[in-house]
């Protein structure tokens, strides 16, 4: 794709003043860094002048809010919490090139932030999000430079689900995973990571849809990420939890109260989600979910069953940051089919009548399809929904997960 503008932004344009520690400083003095100052999301860690890692705020608060971290870790030096492998990058390197490194580098680069260097020494940090908002904005003076951005928007956005699709691919035979922005990009995403004892998926839907959207899903997925690196998969409800709070940090929507300067906050976002675990030795689905419900249909159910989630949106400023959604647990028999979906699907407006798909169309294509493979469930309830559609205009992004375990 050819980009022009980027050959003319480089990575100093992003760069961001920041304090930095020596590597001897303790973990202690770096607590007291992030207390005092709330906006600063990521600290180098430098050596001689030399940047050599990054510690994110998110995992060093994390870690040591935990039981005794204080008294172990507090005199110790700061790089037992940073990262050792931080993106560093030249203040010349052109956008273009500090993009594909950044996807590269995965989303931790992208949402712990990378460090910027000139002649080697530490020249400040740059954050993922602005790198976005360049990539999407660079190009705004034309409509045609316009659609450039956004298209390399969506190179970026399905590279970081291509990791999952595969993972999904090798981990699941049966199982059909249909992710269809509405425009360019969106706001819909999934992430799917195998272990050696199970497996752990996740679907979601953020605020918006378009570029808007695809910032959100960054901003979402780079949290879970975070999340699991912290939690691990075995506790989606906990992991919903965590992520709802990270996000709340990111936007700065603290609870609904008024911020230091008596503003509300700028933002009120946040998404859907579902949260799953599988245990493969005990045949055993941990479930956990914001207003996304997952559907199952055994191989001797005359009907489907709906597992209910929470009614709690993931992140929004009316979202209490100690809410806590709650897992449900289900032995899942052989030859059952499991089915998850965004409202993109349940909402489109369609049909002679122009109203809403719905849930109930769902449950029938589900059972009219039960004893087929996944893969064809998910054609023919596509092919329906499309049907339904018509000549109506898409209204949201579309993304379901129809699998049997």
């Amino acid at each position: 794709m050819h980009l022009p503008r980027f050959r003319q932004s480089v990575a100093a344009d992003l760069c961001v003043d920041t304090v930095s520690v020596a590597s001897d400083a303790s973990n202690f003095a770096v607590l007291e860094l992030f207390t005092e100052r709330r906006d600063l999301m990521s600290l180098p860690v430098i050596e001689h002048e030399r940047p050599i890692g990054l510690i994110s705020r998110n995992i060093f608060m994390s870690q040591m809010s935990k039981p005794f971290y204080h008294e172990v870790y507090g005199k110790k030096s700061c790089i037992a919490f940073m990262d050792k492998e931080p993106l560093i990058v030249d203040a010349a390197m052109s956008i273009e090139d500090l993009t594909f490194r950044a996807v590269e580098s995965g989303e931790k680069a992208l949402a712990d932030g990378f460090i910027i260097t000139r002649d080697g020494a530490l020249d400040g940090v740059g954050f993922g999000l602005q790198l976005m908002n360049v990539v999407a904005n660079m190009q705004a003076e034309k409509n045609r430079q316009i659609m450039h951005s956004i298209d390399y928007a969506s190179v970026i956005q399905r590279a970081l689900l291509r990791t999952s699709r595969a993972a999904l691919s090798a981990a699941l035979a049966d199982a059909e995973l249909i992710w269809q922005p509405r425009d360019v990009v969106g706001g819909d995403f999934y992430y799917f990571a195998s272990y050696p004892d199970g497996w752990f998926a996740a679907i979601a839907d953020c605020t918006g849809h378009g570029v808007p959207g695809a910032f959100m899903t960054l901003i979402s997925s780079s949290t879970l990420a975070q999340a699991l690196q912290q939690l691990g998969p075995r506790d989606p409800a906990a992991l919903i939890g965590e992520v709802s709070r990270g996000v709340k940090t990111m936007l700065g929507q603290t609870d609904g109260r008024r911020p230091a300067d008596h503003q509300q906050p700028e933002s009120n976002d946040g998404m859907d989600a579902a949260f799953l675990w599988f245990d493969a030795a005990s045949r055993q689905l941990t479930f956990a979910g914001a207003k996304l419900s997952l559907l199952m249909l055994t191989p001797d159910a005359d009907a489907v069953q709906a597992i209910d989630s929470e009614r709690m949106g993931v992140g929004y400023v009316d979202t209490p940051p100690d809410f806590i959604w709650t897992n449900k647990t289900i032995t899942v028999a052989p030859g059952s089919l499991l089915f998850i979906t965004t409202d993109g699907l349940v909402d489109q407006i369609g049909g002679h009548k122009d109203i809403a798909y719905g849930k109930r169309r769902i449950r029938d294509q589900l059972l009219a399809q039960r004893a087929a493979p996944a893969a064809q469930v998910s054609a023919a309830l596509l092919a329906d929904f499309q049907q339904w559609q018509g000549a109506q205009p898409r209204r949201d992004d579309l993304t379901f997960f129809c699998f049997r375990p």
